[in-house]
């Protein structure tokens, strides 16, 4: 939803392109950037139903410029994914699904998640990766996820990467390791500019990665 995740959902996609077709390929994309201060002012107001109406309009105007499918850069945003998909005829690449499939093929099942407290706290992902995918998942204890909320929201999506930040993100991930978590999934896409797989002893699954590479192989199926 940021401009920042979405600079790097664009950069991933075109990189993954000219890396698989070679030469100056790059990818053909439609992409719906949104004002992101009127989505978090809909977001921590509970105006769920009108974020709602806000995505599927954008993805009524994908679809008509022609996109094939749809993918929602934002894991807090798929709070809204099965209304989005029943409102138009596009498939649409859930964020969660690619995630899990990376970490069942790494043979592990109990992962931590890290992400906005919507999505930390809320049943749509959490549930959906335990009902589909059989993981069990792990989110920090409450002070954590008020710290882990608080700098994606006043730090990350304003283009800010503290030290401090990554320090105590270090640290919260230290104790959902301590707590069983034996990877952990950066469950927004804008964490993935301040925490690196130096910052945790175990695997790190970076969900704006992990979509952008999922879109890229759908979109290039054919070659």
């Amino acid at each position: 939803m940021s401009w920042e995740s979405s600079a790097e959902y664009y950069r991933i996609i075109n990189q993954a392109v000219r890396a698989r077709l070679g030469g100056l390929r790059s990818a053909r994309c439609l992409m719906w950037s949104f004002d992101f201060g009127e989505i978090e002012a809909l977001q921590h107001a509970g105006r769920w139903d009108d974020a709602a109406a806000e995505m599927i309009a954008a993805a009524h105007r994908l679809e008509r410029g022609g996109a094939d499918f749809v993918v929602i850069c934002t894991n807090t945003m798929h709070r809204m994914a099965d209304q989005v998909q029943a409102a138009v005829g596009l498939p649409l690449l859930h964020i969660a699904d690619p995630t899990a499939e990376r970490i069942k093929e790494a043979g592990l099942r109990r992962v931590g998640l890290l992400g906005t407290a919507f999505t930390m706290e809320q049943t749509f992902y959490k549930g959906r990766l335990t009902e589909r995918h059989g993981l069990k998942v792990l989110v920090p204890g409450e002070d954590d996820r008020a710290l882990v909320h608080r700098v994606i929201y006043e730090e990350l999506v304003q283009g800010r990467a503290e030290p401090s930040s990554r320090l105590a993100y270090r640290e919260v991930i230290a104790r959902l390791v301590d707590r069983g978590a034996e990877a952990v999934i950066l469950g927004c896409t804008e964490i993935m500019l301040l925490v690196t797989p130096e910052d945790s002893p175990v695997p790190l699954f970076d969900t704006t990665a992990i979509h952008a590479q999922a879109a890229v192989d759908l979109a290039l199926a054919k070659f």
